[in-house]
């Protein structure tokens, strides 16, 4: 988890779009939002959340091919604190591990 998150920014998810679209709904909790198409738009309090996905080519290492989803951040209208309380939730129910 960062402890700082700016206003806009990308990262790479390893999972596949069904994968994403099947945590989404936890991840952002109780606040409204809607898709279209690749595009989720997520109301906040004092603000909005743009996220913006694009499927990328798999990621190969020796044998293995990892998916990977590239997801574009845009807050509109929160600050640091907002964005934080935000994105700690929402690393927490989008981290995977394996043991």
């Amino acid at each position: 988890m960062q402890s700082h998150y700016a206003e806009a920014f990308e990262r790479d998810m390893g999972c596949t779009e069904a994968e994403w679209l099947g945590w989404l709904p936890a991840a952002i909790g109780e606040h409204p939002w809607r898709r279209d198409g690749s595009l989720v738009e997520v109301e906040l309090p004092g603000g909005r959340l743009y996220l913006q996905w694009t499927v990328m080519p798999r990621r190969v290492i020796a044998l293995v091919r990892l998916p990977v989803l590239r997801v574009r951040f845009r807050f509109d209208g929160l600050d640091d604190a907002q964005r934080y309380a935000f994105m700690r939730r929402f690393d927490l129910y989008m981290q995977r591990g394996g043991g």
